[in-house]
């Protein structure tokens, strides 16, 4: 039993800080965030047993995170999602109609570490501020760097609409920085 209880706190120390995170960015509160990591990792342990394919454990925890989250954004949250249209995201023209893409300048930004601070708000915000199918796909891509097939098995989509929701949320992602760096408040 001593065994059991080593393994479970192995297990718990390292899944923890990326369960809450994932759900802090899904849930988009830190109480409930902390719940459902806390019903997740428990799950988890209980259900240990039922996991068919024990080299895909991520994925697997992903999918219960995920759907914990579900659960507990359908208790607190009625908003319905909404698709995003990629004619929102094209980045403007240039002023003398000469048909060329503007995309604000990034690299000349002052302050690295307290732009890198402000950015992660930022980025957090944009993240959170996205629908819950396009924040799945982007935090299990991009922050938890699973694969699309991976994605795809956790999400219950196929690789095609994974690739697509991502291309989206990358977009509005983008869209939300690009918008931020073009401001008076990045510029000070």
């Amino acid at each position: 039993m001593t065994g059991d209880s080593e393994a479970f706190d192995r297990f718990v120390e390292h899944f923890r800080a990326k369960i809450f995170h994932y759900s802090w960015l899904m849930c988009g509160q830190r109480e409930d965030a902390e719940e459902v990591a806390q019903d997740t990792l428990l799950k988890v342990f209980e259900s240990f047993d039922q996991l068919r394919e024990p080299e895909r454990v991520r994925p697997w925890i992903f999918r219960i995170a995920r759907n914990a989250c579900l659960t507990k954004r359908r208790k607190s949250v009625f908003a319905p999602p909404r698709e995003l249209s990629l004619d929102e995201f094209l980045p403007a023209k240039d002023q003398d109609g000469g048909g060329k893409i503007q995309i604000a300048d990034w690299s000349a930004l002052p302050d690295r570490q307290v732009l890198q601070t402000e950015m992660k708000k930022v980025l957090d915000e944009a993240i959170a501020a996205l629908p819950e199918t396009y924040k799945s796909v982007l935090l299990l891509r991009d922050v938890e760097e699973l694969s699309t097939l991976e994605t795809a098995h956790i999400l219950d989509l196929t690789p095609d609409v994974v690739k697509t929701r991502l291309h989206r949320a990358r977009l509005a992602v983008r869209h939300q920085l690009d918008d931020y760096l073009r401001s008076d408040h990045a510029a000070a």
